[in-house]
């Protein structure tokens, strides 16, 4: 399947990146603080630092830490420094519901490349396309995937999303928060210029063109496979002794 999305690698286990870069499914790579937390990094600059060095050719997402404007953008020219293909994810409001346009935009018309992030509605999307500089470009992340989560159907506003980001030269419209392969190919028709992807999301690309058939025979070969290992079996009437 031909697709003109660029898939980027959702995730802070270094093994695993390096894997998904070996397989050449991937332009780049984009963490965030969860993702840290959940593969144990317990140094964020040295994990930082080798991941850079060991991508120096592909676009690298890392975010700052810190929940106050002047610390935030303290951060961001540590991370920014670390690689000029490095992009410094700055989400697009804290904790309080301010908005962080003033740090976007100051990062910005500093030249370094934002990664605007956690972004759920279209006036975020507005608020980060005027935020970043056209001469230095940037990319607007939305998380689709958390506002299916909802129960709301993601795709009308990624469409929209796309239209508002694309009117700015240089933005690119992320699909963030994936949660199934299809994702790809939604992010894809709806115009998205990245989508990221977890590891575990990325192995089931091998599939894309499968036969519908084919992958009905495989779903019974792996049951009779785990029946085979399990060794359970069902009794049936006539095996059951008669009771006296």
């Amino acid at each position: 399947m031909q697709l003109n999305v660029k898939v980027y690698s959702d995730g802070a286990e270094l093994t695993a990146m390096k894997q998904v870069a070996a397989q050449g499914i991937v332009q780049g790579f984009t963490t965030n603080p969860s993702l840290m937390k959940a593969a144990g990094i317990t140094d964020y600059l040295a994990f930082a630092r080798e991941a850079v060095a060991a991508f120096p050719d592909q676009s690298i997402s890392f975010e700052v830490f810190a929940n106050q404007p002047d610390q935030m953008l303290k951060e961001a020219l540590v991370l920014a420094n670390l690689g000029s293909h490095v992009a410094v994810k700055v989400p697009i409001i804290r904790a309080t519901g301010a908005d962080n346009t003033a740090v976007i935009s100051q990062l910005s018309q500093a030249g370094v490349q934002v990664n605007v992030t956690a972004i759920t509605t279209l006036e975020q999307v507005q608020l980060a396309v005027n935020a970043l500089d056209p001469a230095v470009g940037g990319i607007v992340s939305v998380f689709a995937g958390r506002i299916a989560d909802t129960g709301v159907d993601p795709l009308p506003l990624m469409r929209q999303a796309a239209t508002l980001c694309h009117a700015k030269a240089g933005v690119e419209l992320l699909w963030a928060s994936t949660r199934e392969v299809f994702n790809i190919v939604q992010a894809d028709r709806m115009g998205c210029d990245i989508i990221t992807v977890p590891p575990k999301i990325l192995a089931k690309m091998t599939k894309f063109g499968k036969d519908a058939l084919q992958v009905s025979v495989d779903t019974v070969k792996t049951f009779d496979a785990d029946i085979a290992e399990l060794g359970f079996t069902i009794p049936t009437a006539d095996q059951v002794a008669p009771k006296i």
